[in-house]
């Protein structure tokens, strides 16, 4: 696969990494990439026994042109702050907690401003990889279509709409 220079900023957004505060000291790095992986498999188990991936279809969201750059930051920050409630509650980042604490800081992010809006955001992206066509990188072999007996739009897009 080639990447332009643009694709290549943009992608590097997603695995660009993310530095994690216990308190005033340095508790660890992630990426939005790595979480948001996590993230998926814990919001839509379904989707992830299906093999529905949503990874590739966030990096078309972070340099596609008409989401604001405000959303792609807050995208950035909701992954930052869902980690720093998770070493707040267990001492470790989300993707190293077991199923279990992860829906514990999931149900306690939810009750925060900030959380519920970021999980209404990240799941709308989710839905849309999902069922979305897979010319944009989520949907793997349509699977999103066949889970719920749907078929795409036609015609279909060609390529991806950026």
């Amino acid at each position: 696969m080639t990447f332009s220079r643009r694709k290549f900023l943009a992608a590097g957004f997603l695995s660009s990494a993310v530095f994690l505060m216990d308190g005033c000291s340095l508790f660890g790095v992630t990426t939005p990439i790595d979480t948001i992986k996590v993230l998926h498999r814990d919001l839509f188990p379904k989707a992830a026994e299906l093999n529905i991936i949503t990874a590739p279809y966030m990096y078309i969201v972070f340099h596609h042109s008409r989401i604001s750059k405000s959303d792609k930051v807050f995208i950035k920050n909701g992954v930052k702050w869902l980690n720093e409630e998770a070493i707040k509650m267990h001492k470790n980042s989300y993707v190293k907690l077991s199923s279990l604490k992860r829906q514990g800081v999931l149900r306690s992010i939810a009750k925060t401003e900030w959380g519920e809006s970021f999980l209404y955001n990240i799941m709308g992206y989710m839905f849309e990889a999902m069922l979305g066509d897979p010319i944009y990188g989520g949907n793997n072999k349509e699977a999103g279509w066949r889970w719920l007996a749907f078929s795409g739009g036609e015609p279909r897009p060609k390529k991806a709409f950026l």
